[in-house]
């Protein structure tokens, strides 16, 4: 009953890898917090962390998905809420008085706007075929590859601009 692009978000929170684990201690493919994972019938203990299980973590995450819907019929704010919880997205639309992402991003986490956005790129680069980073090597391909293989065009931009804004702007990482 769920958009297939959906599958996306696991991409962008785990890597599709069944061994991730956050910083703040979510796991699996889907990067349940313990808590949430039991709220949606998976078992986290020390002998079996359901969190893991692609199959059951999947199911899982539809559930938990298929609610946050039910709560704010927009796929973004259900992204977003899936980031950063409910209570940020529910929060952002009291102090912006609007449901509509692009009006209340800025009220949000910066990490829950950025992960709207991240899953639209991805979406788009999966869906489009177009590799514009190879991710598993962390190379940048050269300017001939991006012309050749995926039809973009590099620009040439004049005027001043601050390096560290576009790279904050973009979420590109500052050692590549």
């Amino acid at each position: 009953k769920l958009p297939h692009e959906l599958k996306y978000l696991a991409v962008i929170e785990s890597h599709l890898k069944t061994g991730a684990t956050s910083w703040v201690g979510a796991a699996g493919p889907w990067q349940f917090m313990p808590e949430t994972a039991k709220r949606y019938g998976l078992i986290v203990n020390s002998e079996r962390d359901d969190r893991r299980d692609f199959f059951l973590s999947t199911h899982a995450a539809a559930k938990m998905l298929e609610e946050l819907f039910s709560i704010y019929q927009d796929w973004l704010l259900v992204i977003a809420a899936y980031n950063g919880g409910p209570g940020r997205v529910d929060e952002a639309i009291r102090e912006s008085m609007s449901r509509n992402f692009w009006e209340l991003q800025h009220y949000l986490p910066e990490e829950s706007r950025k992960h709207v956005k991240k899953f639209i790129a991805t979406h788009y680069v999966m869906e489009s075929g177009k590799v514009v980073f190879d991710f598993e090597k962390n190379k940048t391909p050269q300017k001939n590859d991006i012309n050749r293989t995926s039809g973009l065009k590099s620009e040439k931009i004049k005027g001043k601009y601050l390096s560290h804004i576009i790279v904050q702007e973009l979420s590109i990482n500052k050692s590549i």
